[in-house]
């Protein structure tokens, strides 16, 4: 079991080949050694992946729709759109391939939220078009698991 500890250090690529190759032969009644510490700590990492993975498409799909929500640029609104609608669709495919992420959404969209919020007003000030209304709007948005989810799109401002 050494062998296989250092091995997930030293190249883990190989590691995985040779953990799958022996979990198979113990499953088919071989003995070959299975590294189990290292097994469980990567089957957890790849949930934690999956977690990650939601919670980035989650705030790609907030920041363009506070983007829309708030900045009068128009030559950039249908961009914005299209990155809603497409990332959309690539979080449903995370929650159809692991559906027990869907209770997490709401707390995701809160701490997404609020992240973005600061970006986006930077983003704002940044391109002179950081007014007090616009970051008085920006800063009284609330965003549902429907409004990210859903197919709402924000009106054009002003």
């Amino acid at each position: 079991m050494a062998a296989d500890g250092d091995l997930y250090h030293s190249d883990f690529f190989a590691w995985t080949q040779a953990q799958g190759r022996a979990i198979r032969g113990a499953a088919s009644g071989g003995n070959a050694p299975i590294d189990w510490d290292n097994v469980a700590e990567e089957i957890e990492s790849l949930g934690r992946a999956e977690r990650r993975e939601l919670s980035s498409r989650i705030a790609t799909i907030i920041e363009h729709l506070l983007k829309l929500s708030c900045s009068p640029a128009a030559e950039s609104r249908r961009g914005w759109m299209q990155t809603v609608r497409r990332t959309r669709g690539e979080v449903e495919d995370v929650l159809a391939d692991s559906p027990s992420l869907r209770p997490e959404v709401p707390s995701l969209i809160v701490a997404a939220t609020a992240r973005a919020a600061r970006r986006i007003a930077d983003d704002l000030d940044a391109a002179g078009e950081a007014t007090p209304e616009v970051l008085a709007r920006l800063r009284a948005i609330t965003l549902t698991a429907d409004h990210v989810l859903g197919d709402w799109l924000p009106d054009r401002p002003g």
